[in-house]
């Protein structure tokens, strides 16, 4: 009779687990869930020429956490601090609209400064 029960708890709690599973993926896919209608991100837009056009619109050196809010404030899109600052670490090697102006400070390259550093 004890191995019955054994199975019959297994099999409960089997069942349990299962449930919980499926509530917590129901949560998480709700705690996400954005409706399309309020994504402002323009198809096409990378996350560089977002941070690019933040960056032409403040017309000054900001902190990568300067960035990342206001990409998130305008966008609506978030964006991960390591992933963006490689990137732009990338342009910035490549003379790619891009200066590094301090650590994890970024601005943009004036039409004068590019042309003077291909040069």
């Amino acid at each position: 009779m004890d191995k019955k029960k054994g199975e019959i708890l297994d099999a409960l709690l089997l069942i349990e687990e299962i449930k919980l599973k499926a509530q917590l993926k129901a949560i998480r896919k709700l705690s996400n869930f954005q409706p399309k209608e309020n994504v402002v991100k323009p198809k096409g837009m990378s996350q560089v020429d977002m941070v690019y056009n933040i960056l032409i619109k403040e017309d000054r050196a900001l902190h990568i956490t300067s960035i990342i809010e206001k990409v998130e404030s305008a966008y609506r899109v978030l964006l991960d601090r390591e992933s963006i600052v490689s990137a732009l670490t990338k342009k910035v090697k490549k003379n790619d609209r891009f200066l590094r102006v301090d650590k994890n400070t970024f601005t943009v390259i004036k039409s004068k400064e590019r042309k003077n550093e291909l040069s």
